[in-house]
C-alpha cells in the first residue's frame, strides 16, 4: 500500500480591507459622487471578483505560486468602473444618421426649444394642470389645449391621451363597443410592434367587419355591410405602406355621407395626422386634420409626435357631444397624459400660429425643409475629420442620399439629401469590418446610428445641425474599432 501525497491547498491572497478601501484618499472623490453606501457596496463586489478570480488562478496552478495582491489603488480603479457603469443613464442622447428624420426606435420628433423650456418649468414648479384659475374651482386638462386644437383643426372639441393608438382604443371602446365597425380590407394596417387594427378593435370590444378587398374597396361595399348592429363606418389612414396598380378606395366624403344617410357615425384614423399644407414647403402632399373634418368625419384621431412635431400623444378631434362621451369613458383616466405631455404640447401648437416661422421654429419641419446644398457643403467640411478618425483602413466619401420622413408618413416619398459613404478600404470581409465600424460607433460616449446598405455604411447629415457638430466631431478620436 503505497500513500498518495494531498494536492496542495491554494495559497490565501491577501485583498486589502473594505474600510481601508472605503477610507482611502483615492476613493474620496468616489465617495462625493456616489455616496458611501453604493461605493461600500461596490468595493465588496470587487474585491469578492478578485478572490474569486484569484482562487481559480492558484487552483489552475496547483497552488505553486500565490497571486500578487491587488493594491488599493487598483481596487479603487475597478469599483469605479463598477459604480460608472451602474449609475450610467439607460436612455441616451444619440446622432441620428440614419436618414430616418422621425425615427419611431430613437424617439421621433425633436420638440422645438418653446417646449423644451415650458417642460422644464412644469417640472420645476407647481402648474394649474386641473386648476381653473377664473374661478378657483377644479379644470379640466384638456382646456389647456383644446381651444387652440380646435382652431387649428376646425373640429367642435377635442380630448388628448397618450398615444395615437391609445386614441383609437379609446374611441372604439366609447362607440362601438359590442358593436360592428365597417372597415375596407385595404386598410387594416399593422404598424410598429405588431400592433394591428384588428386586435386594437378586438380589444375596444368592437367587432370588425371587412369589406371590399386588398387593393379594391367601392362605396357599395360600406352600404351593403351596414346593418342594425353597425356602430360606426371607419377610415384608416395607409400611412405606413402604399398599394399601387389596379387600386380603388373611397374617398372620407364618401364614406362620411355613406354613414350619416344611415345615422351611424364616421371615425378616421389619420395616424400621423399633419396640422398644415406640406406643400406649402415643396414637401409632398399629405392629407390635413382639418380637410378630414371639413370631409364629414365624426371623430378623427392622430399623434402628436410625428408631422406635428410635438411630444408623444395621441389627439381625438370631431363632434362636441361624441368628444364629451369619449372623455367620461372610464379608460379616459387610464390613458390621459401627464403635465409635460401638455406642456410640451401647448408651445408647439402655437408655433403654428405663426405660420411665416413655422420652418424655421419647428424643428421637425426645419429638418424636412433642410436644404440638400446645406447637407452637401457639411458633408465635405466633415470628410477630412471623419477619415483621419478612421485611418487608412476605411474609406470616406461625400455621398448623395435619400432620407425618409418616418413613423409611417409618406412611405413612398423621399427627401434629397448628402452624408458620408463609407467603406472598407481592401474591400475584403467587408461586412464584418462595416459591423465593427457600426459598432464602434455606437460605442462613443454620444453614440452615432447610421445605417448599412450596399456594402458600406452611411451616415446621413440630414439631422446633424449646426449647433451638433462639435460635439460630433470632438469625440471621433475615441472610436475604437481595433
Amino acid at each position: 500500500m503505497t500513500d498518495t501525497a494531498a494536492s496542495p491547498a491554494p495559497a490565501a491572497l491577501r485583498l486589502p480591507a473594505v474600510d481601508k478601501v472605503l477610507l482611502s484618499p483615492e476613493m474620496a472623490a468616489l465617495r462625493e459622487r456616489y455616496g458611501l453606501d453604493a461605493c461600500t457596496q461596490a468595493v465588496r463586489e470587487t474585491l469578492a471578483q478578485m478572490r474569486a478570480s484569484a482562487q481559480q488562478q492558484l487552483r489552475a496552478a496547483c497552488g505553486s505560486a500565490p497571486a500578487d495582491a491587488p493594491t488599493i489603488v487598483e481596487v479603487v480603479q475597478s469599483a469605479g468602473q463598477r459604480l460608472a457603469q451602474r449609475f450610467a443613464p439607460r436612455l441616451r442622447t444619440v446622432f441620428n444618421l440614419t436618414g430616418t428624420v422621425l425615427h419611431t426606435n430613437l424617439g421621433r420628433a425633436l420638440l422645438p426649444q418653446e417646449a423644451v423650456d415650458a417642460v422644464v418649468a412644469a417640472m420645476t414648479a407647481p402648474a394649474n394642470l386641473e386648476y381653473d384659475l377664473e374661478d378657483g374651482g377644479r379644470g379640466d386638462r384638456d382646456d389647456l389645449i383644446e381651444s387652440l386644437v380646435c382652431e387649428l383643426t376646425g373640429a367642435e372639441a377635442c380630448t388628448v391621451v397618450n398615444n395615437n393608438a391609445a386614441a383609437v382604443l379609446l374611441t372604439l371602446a366609447t362607440l362601438a363597443a359590442g358593436r360592428e365597425v365597417i372597415v375596407s380590407r385595404g386598410e387594416l394596417v399593422e404598424i410598429g410592434g405588431a400592433f394591428r387594427i384588428p386586435d386594437v378593435m378586438a380589444r375596444a370590444g368592437g367587432t370588425l367587419v371587412e369589406v371590399g378587398t386588398t387593393n379594391r374597396t367601392h362605396a357599395r361595399d360600406y352600404e351593403e355591410a351596414i346593418s342594425e348592429h353597425t356602430a360606426l363606418l371607419m377610415k384608416v389612414h395607409c400611412s405606413n405602406y402604399a398599394i399601387t396598380g389596379f387600386t380603388k378606395a373611397v374617398s372620407d366624403a364618401e364614406v362620411a355621407t355613406i354613414a350619416h344617410r344611415h345615422q351611424r357615425h364616421m371615425v378616421v384614423d389619420l395616424g400621423s395626422g399633419t396640422l398644415v399644407d406640406l406643400r406649402e414647403w415643396g414637401l409632398p402632399y399629405e392629407v390635413t386634420v382639418r380637410e378630414t373634418i371639413e370631409s364629414g368625419a365624426d371623430i378623427v384621431t392622430f399623434s402628436g409626435d410625428k408631422l406635428l412635431g410635438g411630444p408623444q400623444a395621441g389627439l381625438i378631434v370631431g363632434r362636441k357631444e361624441l368628444i364629451a362621451r369619449i372623455k367620461k369613458h372610464p379608460l379616459k383616466r387610464a390613458l390621459r397624459v401627464s403635465k409635460l405631455t401638455l406642456a410640451a404640447l401647448e408651445p408647439t401648437l402655437r408655433l403654428y400660429l405663426h405660420p411665416e416661422k413655422l420652418a424655421e421654429r419647428l424643428t421637425t419641419l426645419r429638418l424636412f425643409t433642410r436644404p440638400q446644398a446645406d447637407m452637401r457643403e457639411r458633408a465635405q467640411a466633415l470628410l477630412a475629420q471623419v477619415q483621419q478618425a478612421l485611418g487608412p483602413r476605411y474609406v470616406v466619401e461625400t455621398a448623395e442620399m435619400h432620407s425618409q420622413i418616418g413613423s409611417g408618413a409618406l412611405p413612398v416619398e423621399n427627401l434629397p439629401s448628402w452624408g458620408l459613404r463609407i467603406h472598407p478600404a481592401d474591400g475584403r470581409q467587408a461586412g464584418r469590418q462595416l459591423t465593427r465600424l457600426e459598432a464602434g460607433l455606437r460605442g462613443l460616449p454620444r453614440p452615432v446610428i447610421g445605417r448599412l446598405h450596399d456594402d458600406a455604411l452611411w451616415l446621413d447629415l440630414r439631422c446633424l445641425e449646426a449647433a451638433d457638430e462639435t460635439a460630433f466631431t470632438r469625440q471621433l478620436p475615441l472610436l475604437n474599432i481595433a
